[in-house]
């Protein structure tokens, strides 16, 4: 047995119950991985209120990293000791010590990412990848506009354009968050409260 978070009813933080359970048995393409830390983002908590429903009971989370405890017969690229992450739409539940999980959906970690970071980006990091690489392919000289571009997606996407060499126009709520999206690759800072965002973006781009 291990300890988890299982909400038995929708409602606010109050919800979330410490109980023990049982991880359940390692099958032959999975691996049991005991966490060392988790991820914690917004559709956590549309899980917990119900406005993205999940069946009840459920453990919350979406993403994690750790230590691989054991390997299912199938797996032979993993070895019992190895640091791991994933990010996971569905079956959810990371918020637990101990996850037994398929193969496909982890990647081991190299030297130099921490397990607190990649459970921390995975993601955010796996959305933005999405976006700048397989929605759309950005080259460099490409003008990109980000909403929110001082938020977790947003700062990822920031540094990674920049390193693509495209033009980054971001958009902020206020002057702090607009240093911080410079700090990280923004070109061109937008406060969509006190600016009109389309008359900038055509100012920027030069219409």
């Amino acid at each position: 047995m291990s300890g988890a978070v299982v909400i038995s009813q929708l409602g606010g933080p109050e919800v979330l119950e410490w109980v023990e359970k049982d991880p359940g048995e390692v099958g032959p393409d999975e691996v049991r991985v005991r966490h060392t830390a988790v991820g914690l983002n917004f559709i956590d908590v549309y899980h917990r209120t119900g406005l993205y429903p999940q069946e009840l009971p459920f453990t919350p989370g979406v993403e994690g990293a750790g230590i691989v405890e054991a390997v299912g017969s199938e797996v032979d690229d993993l070895e019992v000791g190895a640091r791991v992450a994933y990010t996971s739409n569905g079956p959810i539940g990371s918020y637990c010590e101990v996850r037994v999980i398929p193969r496909w959906r982890l990647v081991e970690l190299p030297d130099e990412i921490s397990e607190e970071t990649a459970a921390s980006m995975m993601v955010k990091g796996c959305t933005v990848e999405y976006l700048v690489r397989r929605t759309y392919a950005v080259q460099s000289g490409d003008n990109v506009l980000l909403t929110a571009a001082a938020g977790g997606v947003g700062l990822i996407a920031c540094q990674w354009l920049r390193a693509l060499g495209a033009n980054v126009i971001g958009t902020v709520g206020t002057p702090e968050k607009g240093e911080l999206a410079k700090a990280n690759g923004c070109d061109h800072v937008i406060l969509y409260d006190e600016e009109d965002v389309a008359e900038r973006v055509a100012e920027i781009t030069d219409g």
